[in-house]
């Protein structure tokens, strides 16, 4: 599918739309996932990820909350995740949430977020704001912007972590599953020996990626939103 703008829908919607790239499953029917941007943007790396996940039966959206932009400079990336606000991160996540909601095709018991440093943050930001988000996966979780209110998330949460990165030492990954957990989420995070940050991402840019521990966290993340999201 080509890139899409959806209509902004939360906080009472009439605010216009925003961009997206939407992957459709074979026979346009599943359940449905939002997918959540690296500091990069939404580049191809997220559209592939997106592909996949329509191969695996989902409806993908990727909402882009650079609006068009992205960037494959650390420094331009770090800028354009500070200046991210956070309202208006809250209502395009939401809105693409409600907008897989409304397909035709679209089945399971709520909508699903998946995402990557940036947006590993972000999707448990979204699991705990949208009302339709009732699952979500964390890839590396990073967050600058602070904290919501994990009381407020309603469905499992699923981390993935490596052992060896610079960004998200294991003791702090460890301790947010414990402020997750304590605040009455289901939450599984799991660990990988060796795993550099954004060890998922095969283009490599950041030269950790792991294609072993990238296809075993895959592999646990298909089967955890299968089973959350189903009927």
């Amino acid at each position: 599918m080509p890139d899409i703008e959806f209509p902004i829908t939360s906080n009472g919607g009439g605010a216009g739309s925003a961009p997206g790239y939407l992957a459709v499953p074979t026979g346009e029917h599943g359940p449905a996932v939002i997918v959540l941007q690296e500091w990069w943007g939404v580049d191809e790396h997220i559209r592939s990820i997106c592909d996949r996940l329509a191969g695996e039966g989902f409806y993908a959206l990727a909402p882009d909350l650079y609006h068009g932009e992205t960037t494959d400079q650390p420094s331009e990336a770090q800028q354009k995740m500070m200046a991210l606000s956070m309202g208006d991160a809250e209502k395009d996540m939401c809105s693409a949430a409600d907008y897989l909601a409304s397909q035709p095709g679209f089945e399971g018991s709520g909508v699903g977020a998946v995402g990557f440093c940036l947006g590993g943050g972000l999707a448990v930001w979204a699991a705990a704001t949208c009302p339709k988000i009732v699952a979500s996966v964390s890839y590396y979780y990073v967050m600058p912007h602070g904290k919501p209110d994990f009381s407020g998330i309603s469905g499992p949460v699923l981390g993935h972590f490596g052992t060896a990165d610079d960004f998200v030492p294991v003791d702090a990954a460890k301790q947010l599953e414990a402020e997750i957990r304590d605040a009455g989420a289901d939450v599984t995070f799991h660990f990988y020996e060796g795993a550099g940050h954004a060890f998922f991402n095969d283009t490599n840019r950041l030269g950790t990626y792991d294609a072993n521990h990238a296809q075993t966290s895959w592999d646990r993340t298909v089967s955890f939103l299968r089973s959350a999201l189903a009927s």
